[in-house]
């Protein structure tokens, strides 16, 4: 039976008789109670749709005490997940735990091997065993599905395996993290310390009390790796993704950035070279004019170059109880539907190895901000130092903040001679260069003791 044309049979009846999809939904949290509600009230607009009652049979969740507003009357609760998804009151295990390893892995696992559809919306396990469980789901000619892994409720996995079919893609990138997302669009709004945005977007319930996952960009590196696999046929490598995260931004970097015409997104991004395929995570600086700089808050996009298309950009909810149960629901109905196809685009033993391109051999445009000591023949050097790696200038300007000024005027009659000024930014933007160069650039400046601090340095992803 081909994988992609194989249809559910019907549970019981004659062969043209109904059909039932019988539901398994492990994890109740917002989200899982989100997908309950929404296939109670979408009942025959889904049956109409996919020619398949669908049906919540069974549910698991850590407390069958907590009061979700659900009616789970006549659904059987299983205090074990695992046992959920090997029962045989189920045809479809939708997996909401979350996480890499322990009882996500095993529910899947367990499914996939009882010869039972999957829907999942867990990005960290299809990132680290994605490869393994679609080879599991293809071998048995059942659906792995995740549509609501990336990009919460934007419909992107439909978009680049279905719409884009016809397409090249030369490259993919984002806005994947809310959280990081809402904390840049306060700082660039208002002014604000990175440490004074997170505070907020904790209070609010958009950042987890430990957010480094967040904010240090391994959500958004784990939400790319699979992009990644989709867009370019290769196995997923979600180690091979180079991760920088948004806690070093600083409001002067926003306020420079938008003085030369750009925004501070962080971006996941995955880009096929002549060496292999880019995947890197990292804060970028996006041209102002771009659809992804209009993206502000916690609202997520992602932009698509193909030959065809040329540049598609889908914006929307990137989380949320009701956004992500939206994609759940959707992979559920294509299962309804009788629809399984290969997990990443084609068969998963047709997947290349991927080519890692390390970021040293990165190219493009770059901001760079040194925090130089005030004295003569500091611009001189710098510039020696870049001229020496091939690396063009741009643009530079050196800028003084107010309360520097104010100490140097109080310093001044007692320094005659300036030694004590304060360190000043200067801010370069390159031509193309690569990595490799400006990182070495940057270490013969810093060797030559002319920097007061670390050097701030952010990527330019042009049109």
């Amino acid at each position: 039976m081909s994988l992609l044309t194989r249809i559910l049979s019907p549970r019981s009846g004659s062969s043209d008789g109904p059909r039932t999809l019988r539901l398994g939904i492990a994890g109740l949290g917002t989200v899982g109670a989100s997908v309950v509600r929404m296939i109670a009230r979408r009942a025959e607009a889904l049956s109409a749709a996919t020619g398949c009652t669908i049906t919540v049979t069974a549910v698991s969740a850590r407390d069958p005490k907590r009061d979700r507003g659900l009616d789970l009357a006549g659904i059987t609760w299983f205090d074990d997940p695992v046992a959920l998804a090997r029962s045989g009151e189920v045809d479809c295990v939708v997996e909401l735990v979350g996480g890499s390893e322990g009882a996500a892995k095993e529910i899947v696992e367990a499914a996939l091997a009882a010869g039972k559809h999957v829907v999942t919306a867990n990005k960290a396990l299809l990132a680290h065993h994605g490869n393994a469980l679609a080879k599991e789901a293809e071998s048995r000619g059942v659906s792995l599905a995740y549509e609501a892994s990336v990009a919460g409720g934007i419909p992107v996995i439909k978009a680049i395996r279905e719409g884009l079919a016809g397409n090249e893609v030369s490259r993919v990138y984002g806005i994947l993290n809310g959280t990081c997302n809402y904390i840049l669009s306060r700082m660039e709004a208002e002014g604000l310390t990175f440490e004074a945005c997170l505070k907020d977007a904790q209070a609010l319930g958009y950042a987890e009390a430990d957010p480094t996952f967040d904010v240090e960009g391994f959500d958004t590196a784990h939400k790319l790796a699979i992009l990644t696999s989709l867009v370019f046929g290769v196995e997923i490598d979600v180690e091979g993704v180079s991760v920088e995260g948004i806690s070093a931004i600083q409001p002067l970097d926003l306020t420079m950035a938008d003085e030369l015409g750009y925004r501070i997104k962080l971006l996941g991004v995955a880009q096929a070279t002549e060496a292999g395929i880019e995947q890197r995570v990292h804060p970028t600086m996006v041209p102002k004019g771009s659809a992804i700089a209009q993206v502000m808050g916690v609202t997520n996009a992602v932009t698509i170059d193909a030959d065809a298309v040329k540049e598609l950009t889908l914006i929307g909810p990137g989380a949320g109880g009701d956004a992500t149960a939206s994609a759940v629901v959707a992979d559920i109905a294509d299962v309804a539907a009788g629809l399984v196809r290969p997990t990443f685009g084609q068969p998963v033993t047709g997947l290349a190895a991927p080519r890692r391109v390390e970021m040293q051999r990165h190219e493009g445009g770059y901001y760079i901000r040194l925090t130089v000591h005030d004295r003569t023949g500091v611009a001189a050097g710098v510039a020696t130092r870049m001229a020496e790696r091939e690396i063009s200038i741009e643009s530079i300007v050196q800028r003084r903040s107010a309360k520097a000024e104010a100490a140097d005027a109080k310093a001044a009659a007692n320094d005659p001679r300036g030694l004590s000024r304060a360190p000043v930014p200067l801010v370069l933007i390159t031509y193309a260069a690569t990595e490799g160069n400006i990182r070495a650039a940057l270490d013969a400046i810093a060797a030559d003791g002319l920097l007061a601090e670390a050097p701030q340095l952010i990527r330019i992803e042009r049109e």
